[in-house]
């Protein structure tokens, strides 16, 4: 079913379609520039191919490949020929986001009936009064939110319609349902209520104008947020409400803002938010509706990954839609943090108040008791359920504070309290099983002993939301968690044992405070995390609900390991019902190519340094082990690479490393060397444009940091990599050793470490070289150090490389390096 082609054998490719009058492909009237890269063809044709079977291409190109282009013109013409409704498009990098937003532009560009497109961001960017800071502190964006939404949607019911045609948004998505079979809302009770929020026009562009701006635009609206007016509510206390949703409502839930305001048909947050502020609307929500009218959406991984995003696109999601999947090495793991759940000890704590809350308010009176009561019982849940559930997130943080302490005692000694300085800086797990075996998890265990059964588990996501329901209905004005609390309770105890694997997280996080009752908190957050293993599954279902597409990536070698793991194998073996495919069913297509680095080979040395591996057993400690021989080696390395012309990036394992490494260097070259660290992302931006700013200077950093990925060092910025050792993750985490037990399970033994750790470490190597040539003219140097990367070492990783760097990189001792640099720059002009 895998229609393999590396980069040299270029298969043809099945007939992807009719021709123009001129005999060019039908695909050229759409392609943007006046002619394709050497490869983009073939990438074309292939992908043109798969989405008109139903399937799928993975491909791997590296810079200057032309991926952009190539899979929005297969895209094009597959909408345009009928083939597609929609294609959405999604990568975890927001710089390829905008370079799909202008690529897709450059084909409207020479269109005479442009495709319509909207790239999408999140709800915190496009809210007037969240990027104005007028929402409380103590209340997330998301929340205020929909507190907002539900109260507007109350105030616009139409006279006489009852529960039976309108549910607020929260109950309507909590329950998968559709609220627009009927028209529940009065477009005239919304537009008063928007106008209700307008400025005195007698004080515009006074000083005493406190309006409400934002992204340079200004709403017709006061800068506070607005109760409602007394003939528009029942009751004593008004509500707060938010006149953009008032405004969305008035026009029948339809946006003041069109594809026209985008330039060449395609719509960002530039666009449309100042437009829909300057009108009024909700931004959001017409973000909303264009998505639903779009011929190509873009947005990022959790757009179509992230079941609590997902929602947003399941209007336009289909076996009619074309997908694009950008920067395809990072699914698996971006993918499994999305689908693990993770809930911490303050927020057990607060679904327990949730629930206690609502306790409080039966025991005013009677009539609060039996009015709650049955408000309950509409739900299905009786007043005593909500009181066990009490009681289980009180038993359950008392449960977590005791394994956390005697977790330290265990791994740290006794004397811990009195010295928290003794406990590591850094983020640690406490596994509630032996993450090798099939086993029920410590947690499960405690609780089935305290009498918590599998059906009391899975009644917490009902009680939970039922809670948060009726804590609405009575008027009680309270940021609710006990519902999302609940459904990942029900979670833990119903999902197995090998694909997921549950720990206590202690994420370091040192307290402003001291902690009176838990000294360790001082140092920890505690919480417990429900950990995906193996996301093939998953990306499996979500691939064959959708039409076909291509996954692409610069690193996806070796892709028949990422055509398994991603599920697009287990999706080609399957048939219709989930059976397995025959003849008479075939499953879907898989189709992939592989190219090489398309720029001029003379302008770049791609070398394999054959220096004694660099393991954490060879090496030994940074610190302690100075004098380690294979140290000495490596400094000669290092000091060698680092003295090279112009700007030079090292990549060390770890950065612990890389500390080391930096100030080794600090001490034996004449540039500036700067050391990344794991910090902030502003740090990290400083860093980056103190080594880009002008003049020769070293950077040494992890190759599993952000420096080393997704960052463009285009021009002068970059003109030597060297990648030292391979960097694999710490292969003692629980976690860790959990994904490769399941993926022994899934895929089998011998190739579970392969699978899980040793591909994805090399993908980052090579995530990391391929900084350095982003252009035709750029010149520079390419280094993997250590022998496991050259062909027939011990544990050699010289097969995951791509064919064609197997073919380029070319194998040297470390004594050759100093004279090779010389020779590569001799007959170049050297940066400085």
């Amino acid at each position: 079913m895998s229609d393999r082609v590396g980069s040299d054998e270029q298969a043809e490719t099945a007939d992807s379609g009719a021709t123009g009058e001129d005999g060019e492909p039908a695909w050229r009237q759409y392609f943007g520039f006046a002619e394709p890269y050497e490869n983009q063809p073939d990438a074309i044709e292939a992908a043109l191919d798969a989405g008109r079977r139903q399937g799928y291409l993975a491909m791997e190109g590296p810079c200057g490949t032309g991926k952009t282009m190539a899979a929005l013109t297969a895209a094009t013409t597959l909408a345009r020929d009928g083939d597609y409704e929609n294609v959405v498009v999604v990568t975890p990098v927001k710089q390829q986001l905008q370079q799909f937003v202008d690529d897709l532009r450059t084909i409207n560009g020479g269109l005479d009936d442009p495709l319509s497109g909207i790239a999408l961001v999140g709800k915190r960017d496009l809210c007037p009064y969240e990027r104005e800071d007028v929402f409380p502190r103590d209340a997330s964006v998301h929340d205020r939110c929909e507190d907002l939404r539900d109260a507007t949607a109350s105030l616009v019911e139409a006279d006489g319609a009852g529960a039976e045609t309108h549910m607020t948004p929260a109950a309507t998505a909590a329950v998968g349902g559709d609220d627009e079979d009927e028209q529940w809302w009065d477009p005239k009770r919304a537009s008063d209520l928007a106008k209700a929020a307008r400025r005195d026009p007698e004080q515009f562009n006074t000083v005493t104008d406190d309006h409400l701006a934002t992204a340079g635009a200004e709403s017709p609206y006061r800068r506070e947020q607005p109760s409602a007016p007394d003939e528009l509510h029942d009751g004593n206390n008004p509500p707060l409400y938010c006149p953009f949703e008032a405004d969305w409502y008035a026009r029948n839930k339809g946006s003041p803002v069109d594809f026209t305001a985008g330039e060449d048909n395609v719509l960002t947050v530039e666009e449309f938010l100042p437009e829909a502020v300057e009108r009024g609307t909700c931004p959001h929500r017409a973000m909303g509706v264009l998505l639903g009218e779009a011929d190509v959406v873009v947005g990022n991984y959790n757009h179509l990954f992230d079941p609590k995003s997902r929602p947003l696109l399941s209007d336009v999601l289909g076996e009619d839609t074309f997908v694009i999947v950008d920067e395809a090495h990072r699914l698996e793991d971006r993918v499994r943090d999305l689908l693990s759940d993770r809930v911490g000890q303050h927020t057990l704590v607060r679904a327990r108040n949730d629930c206690n809350y609502l306790l409080q308010q039966t025991r005013q009176s009677r009539e609060h008791e039996q009015e709650i009561s049955n408000l309950l019982a509409t739900h299905e849940v009786p007043l005593d359920a909500v009181e066990r559930a009490a009681e289980f997130y009180d038993d359950l943080d008392r449960w977590l504070t005791d394994r956390v302490e005697s977790y330290l005692t265990e791994e740290f000694g006794r004397g811990w309290e009195a010295d928290l300085r003794s406990l590591p800086e850094e983020d640690l797990e406490i596994p509630l099983r032996n993450p090798e075996r099939e086993e029920r998890d410590d947690l499960t265990e405690w609780a089935e002993r305290e009498g918590y059964t599998g059906e009391f588990w899975r009644s917490l996501s009902a009680v939970g939301a039922a809670v948060e329901t009726v804590l609405s209905e009575i008027g009680e004005d309270r940021q609710t968690v006990a519902a999302a609390v609940g459904a990942i309770m029900g979670n833990w105890w119903e999902r197995d044992h090998v694909t997921y694997f549950r720990e206590i997280e202690l994420d370091h996080a040192p307290a402003e405070e001291s902690a009176t009752s838990n000294p360790w908190q001082e140092m920890y957050t505690a919480g417990l995390l429900l950990y995906d293993c193996m996301p093939a599954e998953a990306l499996r279902t979500i691939f064959d609900e959708l039409g076909g597409g291509v996954l692409m990536s610069a690193t996806l070698e070796p892709i028949d390991v990422f055509t398994r793991v991603s599920g697009l194998d287990a999706l080609a073996a399957t048939g219709t019902g989930g059976l397995v495919a025959d003849e008479d069913d075939p499953g879907r297509p898989v189709t992939t190519r592989s190219y090489g680095l398309s720029f001029p080979a003379e302008n770049r040395a791609s070398w394999l340094v054959d220096a004694t591996a660099y393991t954490a057993r060879n090496r030994g400690d940074p610190v302690r082990d100075h004098g380690n021989s294979v140290r000495d080696e490596y400094e000669q390395v290092l000091r060698t690479v680092a003295r090279s012309p112009g700007n030079v990036m090292i990549t060390m394992p770890n950065y612990r490393e890389a500390a080391w490494a930096g100030s080794y260097l600090r001490d034996v070259v004449d540039k500036p060397v700067l050391v990344d660290e794991s910090s902030s992302n502003e740090a990290t931006e400083e860093l980056k444009r103190d080594f880009v700013a002008g003049g020769g200077k070293v950077l040494v950093t992890s190759t599993r940091g952000t420096l080393t990925e997704g960052v463009d060092y285009d021009g002068d910025k970059l003109h030597t990599c060297a990648v030292v050792g391979i960097p694999l993750v710490n292969i003692g985490s629980p976690r860790v050793r959990a994904v490769r037990e399941a993926y022994g399970r899934a895929f089998g033994e011998d190739v579970a470490f392969e699978y899980a750790l040793t591909v994805p470490a090399v993908r980052r190597a090579r995530q990391a070289i391929g900084r350095v040539i982003r252009g035709t003219d750029e010149v520079g140097v390419r280094l993997l150090v250590g022998n496991r990367f050259t062909p027939d070492a011990v544990h050699s990783v010289h097969e995951y490389l791509s064919p064609a760097e197997r073919r380029e990189f070319k194998r040297m001792t470390p004594e050759f390096l100093s004279s090779q640099f010389d020779a590569f720059w001799r007959d170049r002009d050297p940066p400085v």
